[in-house]
């Protein structure tokens, strides 16, 4: 019986020679933990399709994030939910905005921990759309001010990035000049450079309460069969000033992460999204699928396409692991 030279399995019979020539390694450093954030003490409301993940008032906020911290997870992502909504999204950039109270809180109580806050308006909105709604129509330019006073109002309050994820056309520029002219000039932007229009985002409305009241967000997210325009998309953003670009959704794109990462040299961010997640936990909970093993092998596929950093709502659990492991 004829064999090549080369024999593959020569280097899969044991465990020590796959580490050995391992390609793709995770690491906890790679990793960013989403936290929701509403008003109140003592608040801990479930999610119900994001197991494991709740609506936090700030105490509980803290604590979590001390827990974060204490695994190895280098930085968190905030997301408010207000108390009151309106059609200016006035919340957004109120000097005690609910974000704005949970970033002071974490400077103040948890030491070597990033914060970054998720810039946009469809969570203080009381439309649901992620800009400035005219006539029934989002009106991109109106909308830029109102996301540079929101990004400014978080790095006022202490923020060690701010994160646009509107997909208004213009909106890092309009934010970093606002940084640069009040002294802030040392917060990066990673910028939501490639969102797509994607129905994988359900869980993250149900968290924040954010789902259009009329029409999609089609207008201004991408469309999920574009891939050049992804490319348009970052090198604009990279040209108006973004210190980090993210793909999103993360696992149904791997085709875009690996592309951005051949195109552009900056470090790119892909968010593993809520209902990403979502399907592993059913799966897992209904016995079809090994929830742990198919989280890690997942995390790997964001990795292995070229994402240095994923934001994942698996973040403590892969941290757990990979200390484990």
């Amino acid at each position: 019986m004829f064999f090549p030279d080369y024999r593959a399995r020569r280097l899969r019979q044991s465990e020590n020679f796959r580490r050995m020539i391992r390609e793709t390694t995770l690491s906890v450093d790679d990793l960013i933990l989403p936290l929701f954030s509403v008003g109140g003490k003592g608040v801990k409301n479930p999610i119900p399709s994001m197991p494991g993940h709740f609506q936090l008032s700030v105490d509980k906020i803290v604590k979590e994030a001390i827990v974060a911290r204490d695994l190895g997870i280098p930085a968190v992502m905030l997301f408010g939910i207000p108390d009151k909504k309106d059609a200016l999204a006035t919340s957004a950039y109120a000097k005690n905005g609910i974000v704005q109270k949970t970033v002071r809180a974490l400077k103040d109580k948890v030491k070597d921990l990033a914060v970054i806050t998720d810039v946009c308006l469809c969570e203080y909105t009381d439309h649901g759309h992620c800009g400035v709604v005219q006539d029934g129509i989002i009106n991109n330019d109106a909308t830029l001010d109102l996301l540079a006073r929101t990004a400014l109002s978080h790095a006022q309050a202490g923020a060690d990035m701010v994160a646009p994820s509107d997909m208004m056309d213009g909106r890092v520029a309009e934010i970093r000049d606002a940084l640069d002219e009040n002294g802030f000039e040392s917060v990066p932007i990673m910028s939501y450079a490639a969102k797509y229009c994607s129905a994988f985002y359900y869980p993250f409305r149900q968290a924040v309460e954010s789902a259009p009241k009329f029409g999609d967000r089609r207008t201004y997210q991408m469309d999920p069969a574009n891939s050049l325009e992804a490319i348009r998309e970052v090198t604009m953003d990279v040209e108006e000033g973004a210190d980090i670009i993210m793909i999103k959704p993360a696992r149904a794109y791997l085709d875009i992460i690996c592309r951005v990462r051949e195109e552009i040299d900056l470090p790119v961010a892909a968010y593993n999204v809520s209902g990403e997640f979502a399907m592993i936990k059913a799966a897992d909970k209904l016995g079809w699928l090994d929830g742990s093993k198919v989280m890690m092998e997942s995390l790997i596929a964001i990795k292995r396409a070229g994402a240095d950093i994923i934001l994942t709502y698996f973040a403590k659990e892969a941290a757990k692991k990979l200390r484990q492991d």
